[in-house]
């Protein structure tokens, strides 16, 4: 008896209370929160910014009621309906849903077969794939947020391209990890600055993304600028993130080799989708393709992208189900039709806008984009960038929007719209445009 009573009694010493529940004593809940409502936010929720959605949103934009709105700021290749996907695409997504068979759950990582289709896909002698090398994931933001998910911790940084996608900040500092920009260099056609990325490495650097071809500059790096990012990343001994959203979508004279065809040593993961060379952004597939060169992932990362794959079973399964024959029977002529157009675009928009005053566009070598950029020196009537963009959009109804003193222009918008939009920006600028004194004596002269 000693001791039962022993122990009660410590019991009733510590103010711990305790009730029965069908003849068996538990020790009841104490009075510690609040008794009043306080909810909060998640640190996640306060830390998760898109800079660019930011600054967009809280613009007062009102287009000129004279003139058509023109938005020249939208990664949307679909929007004014002028580049559909090819019927090979859309007969795919039909036979899969007439099929009966895509309309439950696939597995985390994807249906096996679909992932051994984008595996033979990308397959090439200089880094081979199989389909356990390849993750399916709800577009290729998905694929990204994995990504760095599965190499960074709370307090790890990673280097990002400047200017670059907005979307690797708003990922990485949601998650506590420090976002580094490296520079890319407008006069070299936005090739990285090797120099400012590599000093920017530190023992916290757990990867370096690099965009090829680029969102938002329109760049295609080539072979030999590839192998130098990727001495960097050796020497340093930092796995890459390659986002290749935009494989292929080259301008003729061009090519584009993924980073790991090229690597030896540098482990990839190389983040792709069906948005925007199949032209169909909102059926949300991408991928994960994983080249582990001297299996430094090894089983760990791996086993880290299936665990997380597991939080949202993400990947649409009836897209899965038309994968394979998206990627096998999508004619090359598609293919060829938009680069087409997308090359004529730019070089309509370069040109037309390489003769307006104050105004420095650079030529793209494939995506979707064109950057451009402004002398702000000439427009003392704006403050910065964002304020030449509200003005554009208030006097002329454009909008193009994206980098420090420059604006990037989607060019997948109709011809005639892309030569009419760049006759209002030519109309803005002469507006605004201020000689400074010096070029005001080389006139005079």
């Amino acid at each position: 008896m000693d001791g039962p009573l022993l122990h009660f009694s410590n019991i009733f010493k510590i103010g711990v209370h305790h009730v029965h529940v069908n003849g068996t004593l538990y020790p009841a809940k104490t009075k510690s929160r609040k008794q009043c409502w306080e909810v909060k936010p998640s640190h996640m929720a306060q830390n998760t910014l898109n800079p660019i959605r930011a600054i967009v949103d809280g613009m007062k934009l009102t287009p000129n009621p004279d003139k058509p709105m023109i938005a020249l700021s939208i990664g949307d290749p679909t929007v004014f309906g002028n580049l559909p996907t090819d019927e090979a695409v859309l007969q795919a997504m039909k036979d899969a849903i007439d099929s009966h068979k895509f309309n439950g759950y696939a597995p985390s990582v994807g249906y096996l077969q679909s992932r051994q289709a984008v595996a033979n896909f990308y397959s090439c002698p200089e880094a081979p794939l199989g389909p356990e090398d390849v993750i399916l994931t709800s577009g290729c933001s998905q694929a990204i947020d994995l990504a760095i998910s599965v190499l960074c911790n709370p307090g790890d940084n990673i280097l990002v391209p400047c200017p670059g996608f907005s979307l690797y900040k708003t990922l990485a500092v949601s998650m506590g990890i420090q976002v580094k920009l490296y520079n890319l260099l407008p006069e070299k056609s936005w090739d990285v600055d090797l120099q400012h990325l590599e000093s920017l490495i530190d023992e916290k650097t757990s990867c370096i993304i690099v965009t090829n071809p680029s969102n938002p500059c329109g760049s295609v790096f080539t072979k030999e600028h590839i192998q130098k990012i990727l001495k960097v990343a050796s020497r340093h001994c930092v796995p890459i993130l390659a986002d290749e959203i935009y494989s292929d979508m080259v301008f003729p004279g061009c090519s584009s080799p993924s980073v790991a065809s090229l690597s030896s040593d540098v482990p990839i993961l190389a983040c792709g989708g069906l948005a925007k060379r199949w032209l169909v952004p909102g059926w949300r597939l991408g991928w994960i393709m994983i080249h582990d060169r001297n299996d430094i992932f090894g089983s760990e990362i791996r086993q880290g992208l299936v665990k997380l794959s597991q939080r949202i079973l993400g990947a649409c399964t009836i897209v899965q189900g038309a994968l394979e024959s998206i990627l096998n029977n999508t004619p090359q002529s598609f293919y060829s039709r938009t680069i087409s157009f997308l090359k004529s675009n730019s070089e309509i928009c370069f040109n037309k806008l390489s003769t307006v005053p104050g105004l420095n566009p650079v030529m793209p070598s494939g995506a979707m984009y064109l950057m451009v950029g402004i002398g702000m020196e000439h427009f003392p009537d704006f403050k910065n960038d964002v304020d030449f963009t509200e003005r554009l959009v208030t006097e002329q109804s454009v909008f193009a929007f994206e980098y420090p003193n420059y604006f990037r222009i989607v060019v997948t918008v109709p011809e005639e719209q892309m030569v009419e939009a760049c006759g209002r920006i030519r109309e803005f600028c002469l507006t605004h445009y201020r000689p400074r004194s010096r070029d005001s004596n080389d006139l005079d002269q």
